[in-house]
């Protein structure tokens, strides 16, 4: 195989979304598997649309998923003398020419096809054919650069995911490729695009597959290798409907805001529409070493939450406490959170990971140990009945003298509700909402072994019990 050159080329006109990140992610294995290299290009040619802010948060979304580029970023607006060139070489080979048909005669020609019920094309009135005499060019009209397309057989390619696909080139009008201002096109800066940075495989979303046969043409009247194309099918929500910028794609920093690992990220999107027999969790150094195009399902992708929650636990399980407990302080750092006004974190943290499925789930369930907790009127009376209250004063004046430790406080709370005849619950609940204000919470043992001896103590005869 020759020398694998994969490229990402997103348009900087909004975030990095799911989407683009799994197709910057299977361009990027592709490349890494086959000892090859990954190019960023950056197709800012929409000046309208196209910001700073959103090239950078591009920036941020590969940086953060870990997917490094070799070569790049490039920047299409930096390479209009390039296109400008190629132009100007293919209307002197006649691959182009210029059209000086206007917009209210394009807009006539349409109404009549229409009013047909054929396809609105541009009938190819200024084309040069032999034998044709083509009219004096207006002065007044500046003309657009159109490609020269072949009119008869058909434009094919077998692609890497979805197979043999022919498009008839009758079906394909010639293409503007310059605008009347002299800016380049899209399709065609892509055509220049791959063939300078000898690209050999276009991986990129089905949404491309109409521009496909128009490229190819451009790139074979160029007289340059065509790339293998390899167009992933599209990724619907949660809810069945197509993922889109519009429509539930968020950006990929919202899941690093939202407490997700970029290693349960990146390990979602390798599944989302890519499989190795039954695997479902693995490393991305596995990834790379199993990744191919012959595995990439035809059929749509489902984005699911709930699984995406699933490996997001898993990975924080698979961190070094040090590690997590570091993430989980940054966190709470960013909210103002004092970590060291409390006790110590990584114990903190180590209770409530198995309970935890992203980190800002975890930061929510540890910031109680950080924070003035007061639980509401309402909870306390549900939770603290009348009958529990003698046991909560005899446990006070139990743990004013018991070894402060999980197992010596659990021992005292088995005593304390043997000896009021309750059942565990009537005195651990109370504890918990008290100390902490939650319902729901590791051993309440370990919960109090892990908060200061005279911070429980002041809890607990707050409630005059």
């Amino acid at each position: 195989m020759t020398q694998v050159r994969t490229r990402f080329a997103p348009s900087p006109t909004g975030y990095l979304h799911i989407g683009g990140a799994r197709t910057a992610l299977f361009s990027w294995a592709f490349a890494r598997r086959h000892g090859g290299t990954f190019i960023l290009r950056v197709e800012d040619t929409d000046v309208a649309r196209s910001t700073p802010e959103a090239v950078q948060a591009i920036f941020d979304g590969m940086r953060w998923l870990g997917l490094a580029h070799d070569e790049g970023p490039f920047y299409q607006m930096q390479r209009m003398g390039r296109y400008k060139e190629v132009i100007r070489q293919m209307l002197a080979a006649g691959t182009a020419y210029h059209c000086y048909t206007t917009r209210e005669e394009l807009d006539a020609l349409r109404a009549v096809q229409e009013a047909r019920k054929e396809k609105p094309r541009y009938d190819g009135r200024w084309r040069p054919e032999a034998g044709k005499t083509l009219p004096t060019p207006p002065s007044a009209v500046p003309p657009v650069v159109r490609f020269r397309n072949p009119k008869d057989g058909i434009v094919a390619w077998d692609d890497k995911v979805k197979g043999r696909i022919e498009f008839a080139n009758g079906e394909l009008d010639d293409l503007i490729i310059a605008r009347a201002d002299g800016t380049p096109t899209y399709n065609f800066c892509v055509c220049v695009d791959d063939w300078d940075m000898g690209i050999t495989h276009v991986i990129r979303g089905d949404d491309h597959v109409n521009n496909t046969p128009r490229q190819i043409n451009i790139l074979q009247a160029l007289g340059v290798e065509v790339p293998q194309y390899a167009h992933l099918s599209m990724i619907l929500g949660d809810d069945g409907a197509k993922l889109s910028k519009r429509h539930g794609a968020v950006s990929v920093m919202q899941y690093d805001d939202d407490g997700y690992l970029p290693e349960a990220v990146i390990n979602y999107l390798a599944r989302l529409g890519w499989s190795h027999g039954d695997a479902e969790i693995f490393s991305r150094q596995q990834f790379v070493e199993w990744f191919d195009l012959d595995h990439i399902t035809t059929s749509a992708a489902q984005f699911n939450t709930e699984k995406l929650l699933w490996l997001n636990q898993h990975y924080m399980k698979q961190l070094p406490l040090a590690e997590l407990t570091e993430k989980v302080r940054a966190r709470l750092a960013a909210r103002g959170v004092d970590t060291d006004a409390g006790p110590n974190l990584e114990k903190a943290v180590a209770l409530y990971v198995d309970r935890s499925n992203t980190l800002n789930v975890l930061a929510d369930a540890v910031e109680v140990f950080y924070v003035e907790v007061l639980p509401s009127p309402d909870l306390l009376a549900q939770h603290l009945a009348d009958d529990a209250r003698p046991a909560l004063a005899d446990f006070a004046a139990g743990i004013a003298t018991v070894a402060w430790e999980a197992p010596a406080i659990g021992a005292l709370i088995k005593e304390t509700v043997a000896k009021h005849g309750l059942k565990m619950p009537k005195l651990a609940m109370p504890l918990r909402v008290l100390l902490t204000g939650q319902t729901q919470t590791p051993s309440v043992d370990a919960i109090i072994a892990l908060i200061d001896r005279q911070k429980v103590l002041q809890k607990l005869s707050a409630q005059k019990i």
